[in-house]
């Protein structure tokens, strides 16, 4: 029995340390940009999967855009995954540093309190008042260990952060050197080869537009979207369901038809049109299927703990409602909609629809 520590969940090159060992041992002959611990090619193979190798596909969606994001970090711009909330942009962007880098953890979070101090450096202070501004004293950011270790940097959320501090970036990411006028003249932190920085940016979240054109001419922006394909959604949400359930899931049944169910509902409510052709009002509430995967998890375990260990159409909906139900009231005019007019037809062919929709009317009354 293995006496590493459980964990919620882990970083992407401890979780693939497996398949990140199969790439680099296979990616001999494949050239290697300076400071990537391995080629593009590899890189592309971790993220999208190769079968003869073993190793599993991560990201569910464009292609292309793998593709073009690896050619950004090949250059002297920065990558920026822009989309709505729950589109993968956070794992995309971890399994690019821990595939390059090997490092995943050089990650600084977008918020309204992010200062220069986040971005840069700051000081232990006890170091600074008994030696001065020494090496020994400062306390450098992600940024400045990437510079300094030439690897990938993630920056969360950037646009929730003060434009003023946002701008921060763009001496850095034009540059690449942080100067340190604390320690005397001359004295900085060049970035070495491998460097680079990854931004995420959630299309809904209030000042994405507020970005300088400065910053922006900073990056390449990148749009991930969600899934369009149905029974692609199918197949990753089982995928993940089953990563999440871990040692539980061979003790649930779950049926297609009930993913089919989730996913047909979230792709109707996610694009406004039904299977049948007439036409939704879409929820505010975001219906991602990072959210669909969040609602299969919720109800599996409540069909292991509190019911007969096989996930149903009712528990789907007593899960997907308090998902739905956050923040605007129209929602639940829509959701209700939704139930009155989709759900129940559907409901006099199908046994799960049926459960699905029996399961909403308690949250109406």
């Amino acid at each position: 029995m293995s006496n590493k520590p459980q964990v919620i969940r882990d970083s992407a090159e401890n979780r693939f340390a497996d398949e990140l060992k199969r790439l680099t041992k296979a990616d001999t002959d494949n050239p290697k940009p300076a400071g990537w611990l391995r080629s593009p090619r590899a890189v592309r193979q971790f993220i999208l999967g190769d079968e003869q190798l073993n190793i599993s596909r991560k990201f569910y969606g464009d292609d292309a855009l793998v593709d073009r994001a690896i050619v950004t970090l090949l250059g002297k711009q920065g990558l920026m995954l822009v989309g709505e909330p729950g589109t993968a942009k956070s794992m995309l962007s971890e399994l690019f540093a821990a595939a390059i880098s090997g490092d995943s953890n050089l990650t600084i979070q977008g918020t309204a309190g992010t200062t220069e101090d986040h971005i840069k450096y700051s000081w232990n202070y006890a170091l600074l008042l008994a030696e001065g501004p020494t090496e020994r004293a400062l306390v450098g950011s992600p940024i400045y260990q990437g510079m300094l270790q030439g690897k990938i940097v993630r920056f969360e959320e950037i646009t929730r952060c003060p434009p003023e501090i946002q701008d921060v970036l763009v001496s850095l990411m034009s540059e690449k050197q942080l100067m340190i006028p604390e320690m005397g003249e001359g004295a900085r932190v060049s970035a070495k080869p491998g460097f680079n920085l990854i931004g995420t940016a959630n299309l809904r979240d209030r000042g994405v537009h507020e970005m300088s054109s400065a910053l922006k001419r900073r990056f390449n922006f990148e749009t991930v979207k969600a899934i369009s394909d149905p029974q692609f959604e199918m197949e990753l949400i089982t995928l993940q369901l089953a990563r999440d359930l871990g040692e539980l899931a061979p003790q649930i049944q779950i049926p297609t038809n009930v993913i089919e169910l989730l996913v047909t509902t979230f792709q109707e409510l996610r694009s406004g049109n039904t299977q049948e052709g007439a036409s939704l009002k879409t929820p505010d509430a975001v219906m991602s299927t990072a959210e669909a995967v969040n609602i299969a998890h919720a109800a599996a375990l409540e069909a292991y703990y509190l019911g007969d260990k096989t996930l149903t159409g009712g528990a789907i909906a007593r899960q997907l409602i308090g998902v739905v139900l956050k923040d605007n009231p129209d929602d639940i005019k829509r959701m209700r909609f939704y139930m009155d007019n989709v759900a129940r037809e559907r409901a006099r062919k199908d046994e799960q629809w049926s459960s699905f929709f029996e399961a909403s009317k308690a949250f109406w009354k």
